[in-house]
């Protein structure tokens, strides 16, 4: 059994207000109101997609000299050029499903914009599930809850990472109509390691990274 939506939504507007001057950011929200402790959400370096990196690597034949080799993920064309650590985003559950806990995100600045592209790029490995990670929507002047999880987008590119996902305004569910502004959006991560995707078998956590709010991308934390 899921977490209800509604409650959900409220839960993760906790910390909507923090981040950084950017346009928007990302800040990793957890919500675990009975102190299970199998809920875990954060950016860390060394998990995002390389869109332009270099990686040490040893030459033929023999191996035994390392030179620095251009690396650059398909998975990911564009990213966040502020991430200098090649950040990603952490979201796990352990257990089952139906605990009353999730990981998950807000997203700050996103009030008063016209939905029209939201996405991100999931790591290969790790769980996208019909509603997890997912986008939770809620416009002005609307107490309608509208999400678009993960296995619904469309992906656009895919490589060694994973596989970039995007989706419009009309894939939400129910679709958002035409034009209407944003109150709040948050990601949510609440489906534990019973609940299997057909390409992995419960992981109960997802990497993402260059979580897009209207073609902007996001590739790191807010700043401490």
């Amino acid at each position: 059994m899921r977490i209800p939506l509604s409650v959900l939504s409220v839960c993760l507007t906790v910390g909507f207000a923090f981040g950084q001057s950017d346009k928007f950011t990302v800040n990793p929200v957890e919500f675990d109101p009975s102190n299970t402790h199998l809920i875990t959400a954060g950016w860390l370096g060394g998990l995002g997609c390389p869109t332009s990196t270099v990686v040490a690597a040893f030459v033929p034949p023999t191996f035994t000299t390392i030179m620095e080799v251009p690396f650059n993920d398909p998975t990911c064309p564009t990213g966040d050029s502020k991430d200098k650590a090649n950040e990603g985003l952490l979201l796990a559950k352990t257990g089952p499903t139906n605990n009353n806990a999730a990981a998950g995100a807000t997203i700050n600045g996103v009030r008063g914009e016209v939905l029209t592209e939201l996405g991100f790029d999931i790591r290969n490995g790790t769980h996208c599930g019909a509603g997890a990670p997912r986008f939770n929507i809620v416009l002005e002047g609307s107490s309608t809850l509208h999400f678009v999880g993960c296995a619904a987008m469309t992906t656009t590119s895919a490589g060694l990472y994973g596989q970039r996902k995007r989706a419009t305004a009309a894939q939400a569910t129910p679709p958002i109509p035409s034009g209407s502004t944003i109150r709040t959006i948050s990601i949510v991560f609440d489906e534990g390691q019973d609940n299997p995707t057909p390409s992995e078998l419960g992981s109960g956590l997802a990497v993402i990274d260059n979580i897009d709010i209207n073609g902007t991308l996001v590739g790191k934390g807010p700043k401490k």
